[in-house]
Formats: C-alpha cells, sequence, structure tokens
C-alpha cells in the first residue's frame, strides 16, 4: 500500500534536465533601465498571492487614460512603470511670456503715461499763453520795463539798472513835482540811435520786448525829474545858489552829491500842457536846461510813457522811487491859478 503524504523529489543529477512548472515563468525579461528596481526592495518580503499560479492581475488602464493614471496601477502592484511621467512645468512669467492680460496692461500704462505727458505740456503752454498775455495787458496798460543807458540820473538811477514806469501817470493820475518820468524824445534831445544789424533771433528779442517781457532798449527814450509843472514859474537861481520855484527856494536832497553842480542860469514858466525837467547829476545831464533855445527846454505832456516806480534789477537794487514830497511841500501853485 502506497504511502500517503508528501512526496519528496528525487535529487537531480547533473545530467538530468530540469523541469519546472508551466505555471510559473522561471525567465524574465531583460530589465530596462526604467524597470530596475532597488535589491533592498527585492529582498523585501512580497504578498503571498504574488508567486501563485493563478493570481489577480490588474486590468489594463483605459486608452483614453493620461500616462499619470496609467502608470498608478503598475505602482499598485509593486511593478514600475516603463512609461515617463512629465513633470508639469512651472508657469511661465516676466514680460517674455507675459499673456494677453499683461500685454493690455502694458498698454494701459503706456497709454495713461502719454495721457500724463500731454496733460503736463497742455498746463505749461497755458502757463506761457496766460503770462504772455498778462505780461501784454500789464506793458500796455499799467507797467512797462526800460533800460537805463547814462549816467544822467545817478545817484538815483545807475547805468545799466531796469526799471518799471507806471503807465497811470500821467492819466488818470496826476503828475507831480519831483516824480521821476521816461518820455519819448519827440524834440530831438538825443543823438540818432544807430541802425542795429538785425541777428537770427531778433525777432525773438523785439517780440518780447513787445509784450513787455524785455525792456525797451531802443535808447529813444530819457529820464528825468519833474521839477516844474505847467504855469509854474522857475528860476536858477537865488542868491543862496538855490533853484526856486514860484518864489519858492528848493533843498533838493536828491541831487548827486559827488559833485557840486554848476549853475545855469534861467528863468522860465513853464507852458499849459508842458513841464520842466532835470536830472538828478545835475553836472552830467543834458535835460531842460540845454534845450532853451531849440523847443524852450520844455517836454510835452503827450509825450510822458509814464512815472518810473522801481527799480527791478539789479537785485541788490531793487526799491521803490521816490518823488520826496517834502522838498516840494512848501511851494504854492501858480500865481495864475
Amino acid at each position: 500500500m502506497p504511502e500517503t503524504g508528501s512526496r519528496i523529489p528525487e535529487p537531480l543529477g547533473p545530467d538530468q534536465p530540469r523541469v519546472t512548472s508551466s505555471a510559473i515563468p522561471t525567465t524574465e525579461p531583460p530589465m530596462s533601465p526604467e524597470d530596475h528596481v532597488d535589491p533592498e526592495a527585492e529582498a523585501a518580503p512580497q504578498h503571498p498571492t504574488a508567486a501563485l499560479p493563478h493570481a489577480e492581475v490588474a486590468p489594463p488602464p483605459a486608452l483614453s487614460a493620461s500616462p499619470a493614471e496609467q502608470a498608478e496601477p503598475a505602482q499598485q502592484a509593486g511593478v514600475a512603470s516603463s512609461v515617463p511621467v512629465p513633470a508639469e512645468r512651472p508657469a511661465a512669467s516676466g514680460p517674455l511670456h507675459a499673456g494677453p492680460e499683461s500685454k493690455r496692461a502694458r498698454r494701459a500704462k503706456v497709454k495713461e503715461g502719454q495721457s500724463q505727458l500731454f496733460l503736463w505740456l497742455k498746463e505749461v503752454a497755458t502757463v506761457v499763453v496766460v503770462a504772455i498775455v498778462l505780461s501784454f495787458l500789464i506793458k500796455t496798460f499799467l507797467f512797462r520795463a526800460f533800460y537805463i543807458p547814462s549816467e544822467s540820473m545817478v545817484n538815483t538811477l545807475d547805468v545799466n539798472d531796469r526799471i518799471f514806469v507806471n503807465l497811470l501817470v500821467p492819466e488818470p493820475f496826476a503828475l507831480q513835482r519831483g516824480d521821476v518820468v521816461v518820455f519819448k524824445d519827440t524834440k530831438g534831445w538825443l543823438a540818432p540811435a544807430e541802425e542795429k544789424t538785425d541777428g537770427p533771433f531778433t525777432w525773438v528779442q523785439d517780440g518780447l520786448t513787445f509784450v513787455g517781457l524785455l525792456p525797451d532798449n531802443s535808447e529813444q527814450h530819457l529820464v528825468k525829474r519833474v521839477i516844474g509843472l505847467p504855469g509854474d514859474h522857475v528860476v536858477c537861481c537865488d542868491a543862496g545858489g538855490q533853484l526856486t520855484v514860484n518864489g519858492t527856494p528848493l533843498a533838493e536832497q536828491y541831487i548827486n552829491g559827488a559833485e557840486a553842480p554848476m549853475a545855469r542860469e534861467f528863468d522860465v514858466v513853464v507852458p499849459e500842457g508842458k513841464v520842466w525837467v532835470m536830472g538828478d547829476n545835475r553836472n552830467h545831464s543834458a535835460d531842460s536846461r540845454a534845450h532853451l533855445d531849440s523847443s524852450g527846454g520844455f517836454v510835452d505832456m503827450a509825450d510822458i510813457e509814464g512815472k518810473a516806480a522801481i527799480i527791478a534789477w539789479p537785485l541788490n537794487r531793487i526799491t521803490s522811487l521816490d518823488n520826496y514830497p517834502d522838498v516840494f511841500r512848501n511851494v504854492p501853485a501858480p500865481s495864475g491859478k
């Protein structure tokens, strides 16, 4: 009677072929670099069902699945997938990879910058135009700038001073004795002005002078101090060497004290509509005294541009001009008035 139980296989001889079970393959396909498994991982114990001939195998993934989804079942079964899983790319950033939104934002910024520049230029142009218009109006109706080329009014006015002249005098505001006035040379007191050669920017200078932004340096105006008004009797000199107006001697504080004035005798009555003028630097002023023969020495009221009010340049000489009312305070009105 045969024995029951497990049969112990006989040892194989060196020439006896080895028989393997068809259910469990003994040969393995060559491993690709992707299928390489760490030896320590191979030494780890596997699940008992992995060695069974009828072990369940996971169904193949659907064709529509992504590579990552296809690799997931194989990884769960302990088999390395041969399909490489692409790594996710970081989101592109920077001006070279700017999307439509970034381009639109840049265009918006450019348009905003252009609009701001346009607004700034518009404001500058508006300020310039307003300044020119105001300067023209001021120069025409209120103040006008003039340049002093001579020494006839030293020390009150120095050579190269720039002054502002009040155009509201003698009308509508009345002229007073002691006022420093600028008047046009209609009587030929000045030598004819030399004809100047026009330069490339002469028109700019003429335009700025016209609107009042530059002083008038045509040298066809004179600046003197009013001594006698219409009807006044002006005489030089009394026994004390002083100038008298309507019989009252004048203590002239405005005369240049660096030189004693030389006396030039005259005795005049100022006609209606005219004034008698003299320079503060008496020894260097060709004023009414020097033109007694040609025009009687008088200046027409209509030729007066205005009253010099302020020295505007240089900065260290900025001041208002005084008409010294105390000098003429005791002068009576003309006898005919």
